[in-house]
């Protein structure tokens, strides 16, 4: 009896214990300096730790969470606190602008993702943040999360670069103080060997041993697709979009200029040529109407088509990109470096017109003695 009362009154001190309510507390965030609190397993973050903004902000977190009405953590009881632009404010001003500028053919580009990656570490540390507070240790301690997450120096370094686009914008747009980007541009990349950052292995080309295997165990599709990359070294995407229509088969070596490539927007023309070989190959798919893309796959099922046969074959992995490489090195040494650029479209941002007719006329030429 006695062994249960004191069960009873065990767990009835248990049970008492359970409903206590402990005040969450006012924290440091040691990697970005950041003041921070967890209410319901969530991280808010108020800024820097011990200033006046973080504290009236962990002040009205806390009594939001106990009154359960929602309350703008910058916002005090008689609303006169306002810290001016937040982070929060200039990345969502900045992606709206995004979406606009960044297409291509009236669909958005790959850009947009990769402004998604490079706001969220951003918005998670600096939220609730004032633009102009934010300076180069913050910009630091982004890029410290970054590393923790595991991304690559490279990736990192391109991803700092578009956290300074994204105040670059707020300059131009009056948003964000001119010295406020100043600052952030001290802040120095990353450098291989001198990091915590991983570095990955530079991508290179495929062994024509690893690339005759692949053909022999994929479909006729996906061989003539290695062999057009192979005896043309395009990008893949651009053979997958290629149409009837596109190609101008009046000469010795047919001709295809490519309307959405990498460099379309800084008006650089991209031109296939195609030699004897390759139109052999073009030939059995040329029946389709002139606006129907010659090539019934998808880029990225192409990619996996040539990945899951290496898996088939146990073979190192290599991916479609991989044969430009490989074909990089043989035109170099035979032809050299001019005409490796034109058949590779690997033109700078200011070519002008006249080096775009030279480029066509080089890539003619390598098409015509080895395509």
């Amino acid at each position: 009896m006695t062994g249960s009362l004191h069960s009873l009154a065990h767990g009835s001190k248990t049970k008492k214990r359970s409903k206590t309510n402990h005040l969450p507390g006012y924290l440091l965030h040691k990697a970005s300096g950041q003041a921070r609190v967890r209410i319901d397993g969530k991280d808010f973050y108020l800024g820097p730790y011990g200033s006046e903004a973080s504290r009236v902000a962990y002040g009205n977190l806390i009594a939001s969470h106990a009154s359960g009405v929602p309350v703008d953590p910058f916002k005090s009881a008689d609303g006169d606190y306002d810290p001016g632009l937040t982070v929060n404010e200039l990345v969502l001003a900045f992606m709206l602008h995004a979406k606009t500028h960044y297409r291509k053919n009236g669909a958005p580009t790959s850009e947009i993702h990769c402004l998604k990656l490079a706001a969220a570490p951003l918005v998670e540390l600096y939220g609730f943040s004032s633009v102009d507070a934010f300076g180069p240790l913050a910009l630091k301690a982004v890029r410290t999360k970054m590393i923790e997450l595991k991304w690559v120096r490279k990736s990192i370094n391109k991803t700092i670069g578009r956290i300074r686009h994204i105040f670059r914008f707020g300059v131009k747009n009056e948003m964000v103080h001119p010295t406020t980007l100043q600052k952030l541009q001290a802040v120095s990349p990353l450098l291989a060997g001198r990091t915590e950052a991983l570095d990955n292995h530079p991508r290179t080309g495929v062994s024509s041993e690893h690339i005759n295997a692949v053909r022999g165990d994929v479909s006729d599709l996906v061989k003539d697709l290695i062999d057009l990359q192979l005896l043309t070294r395009a990008r893949s995407g651009e053979l997958i979009g290629l149409t009837a229509g596109m190609i101008d088969r009046s000469g010795a070596i047919w001709l295809a200029k490519i309307a959405d490539h990498k460099t379309v927007h800084h008006g650089y023309v991209r031109t296939l040529a195609f030699g004897p070989q390759a139109q052999v190959i073009l030939g059995k798919y040329l029946l389709a109407s002139p606006n129907q893309a010659l090539f019934k796959i998808l880029r990225t099922a192409y990619c996996r088509a040539i990945t899951r046969s290496c898996e088939r074959l146990k073979i190192p992995r290599w991916v479609p990109h991989q044969i430009r490489h490989t074909a990089a090195g043989a035109i170099r040494s035979e032809f050299g470096l001019e005409h490796t650029q034109a058949v590779l479209g690997h033109a700078s941002a200011d070519m002008s017109e006249h080096y775009a007719k030279v480029s066509q006329s080089k890539a003619s030429e390598v098409a015509l003695k080895i395509g």
